[in-house]
């Protein structure tokens, strides 16, 4: 099964010379933690609330005139959408990312994964079979 089904249909994307203000604009107007950041059809760069925390909130520095590029990180570690989602929950740990692009063959970004996405699969996974071992001990006890 695809990683994608465990992505939001639209990835959240902002250009090289977007400036930091837009890019958190658009994190904030998607609810998302993280923008890819994209020049032509590649995926160059990734920009998330941790950039924001670790290399802008104390600076001083204004984000209307501050470019994107200047603060992504990069290079950007991406998956494809053959990864599965134990292999990619993996690599997040790993490596802390929050934040996984995933892109086709070519590099062109499809989506973006979040690690919240995967746990809530997860949880939901889990609640149906805790659901279904309810009912079969449920009807186990009734039926003898």
């Amino acid at each position: 099964m695809s990683i994608l089904r465990f992505c939001d249909e639209e990835p959240a994307v902002v250009s090289p010379d977007s400036t930091v203000a837009d890019a958190v604009q658009v994190m904030v107007a998607r609810h998302v933690g993280a923008v890819a950041v994209v020049q032509g059809n590649s995926v160059v760069g990734i920009f998330t609330e941790r950039d924001v925390l670790r290399k802008l909130a104390l600076s001083g520095l204004d984000p209307g005139r501050l470019r994107v590029n200047e603060f992504m990180t990069t290079p950007v570690e991406t998956i494809t959408p053959e990864t599965s989602a134990g292999d990619a929950f993996v690599t997040m740990i790993g490596h802390h990312f929050r934040h996984l692009p995933v892109v086709d063959r070519t590099g062109r970004l499809l989506r973006i994964l979040s690690i919240r996405n995967l746990l809530q699969a997860q949880v939901d996974e889990l609640r149906q079979q805790l659901d279904s071992l309810e009912q079969y001990v449920s009807n186990d006890s009734l039926g003898g």
